[in-house]
């Protein structure tokens, strides 16, 4: 692939990950069977295209018509009771990722030949640690949840709405931080401090242990893969 091309395909999938995981609230996601609400998304998704990009404003627009295409599908095809869950959201974010390899394919210039071009060199390598660091916090948190979503009733404990939430959010960080720095030892601090302070928890019942441990492990192994992803493709750079 050539440098155009891989500038093209980063713009495209930093415009994504921004228009799905940071401009898209939750009440966007909830009400997204309305058409409205559905057409507000594809047009952030344009808009975060079209700026990433620098122009290209035609091939950008049949871009988020195909991203539009994919949310729609999943909104109305998937039951509402397994929209939530893993594999849907997987399938999704798939299908987008497809989207954005044919559009480079289709337009593999469309970076070169926007506003931002002379300063692709410059510009390519904090896209890639921004894309990255979305990957792991913000995109890891539904993966995570759609895992652990059958167990969800059965072993949830109590504690502060939306904490554990957040805390899976600080933690991908950490994580995330951790390994782009060179440090992936601290990792292991990280779960040492994350068992004491769980621990008198967890004791106490079993099925909110294997809960805890499992949601865990896969918020840690989501951010490990995708932080050393990310430092891969720099270092290829």
């Amino acid at each position: 692939m050539t440098e155009q091309a891989i500038a093209t395909a980063l713009a495209c999938l930093l415009a994504h990950l921004l228009a799905d995981f940071v401009f898209q609230t939750n009440a966007m996601v909830a009400a997204k069977r309305k058409p409205q609400i559905l057409l507000l998304h594809g047009v952030i998704v344009f808009a975060a295209t079209a700026l990433a990009l620098g122009g290209s404003l035609l091939p950008v627009g049949l871009l988020a018509l195909a991203h539009v295409g994919v949310d729609a599908v999943k909104t109305y095809a998937v039951p509402e009771q397994h929209r939530e869950r893993l594999w849907p959201y997987l399938t999704d974010q798939a299908a987008h990722l497809a989207t954005i390899a044919v559009f480079t394919l289709y337009a593999p210039e469309a970076f070169a030949s926007g506003l931002w071009a002379a300063q692709s060199t410059t510009l390519i390598p904090p896209a890639l640690f921004l894309a990255g660091l979305i990957t792991a916090t913000l995109a890891g948190g539904p993966a995570v949840g759609g895992l652990m979503l059958p167990h969800k009733a059965q072993a949830q404990p109590d504690g502060l709405e939306n904490a554990g939430r957040v805390i899976g959010l600080l933690e991908r960080a950490l994580i995330f931080l951790m390994v782009m720095i060179g440090e992936p030892t601290g990792i292991g601090f990280l779960i040492a401090a994350k068992s004491i302070l769980r621990f008198d928890t967890v004791k106490k019942n079993q099925k909110i242990s294997e809960y805890v441990i499992i949601g865990t492990l896969a918020s840690f192994g989501w951010a490990l893969i995708v932080a050393f992803a990310t430092l891969a493709a720099m270092n290829s750079l």
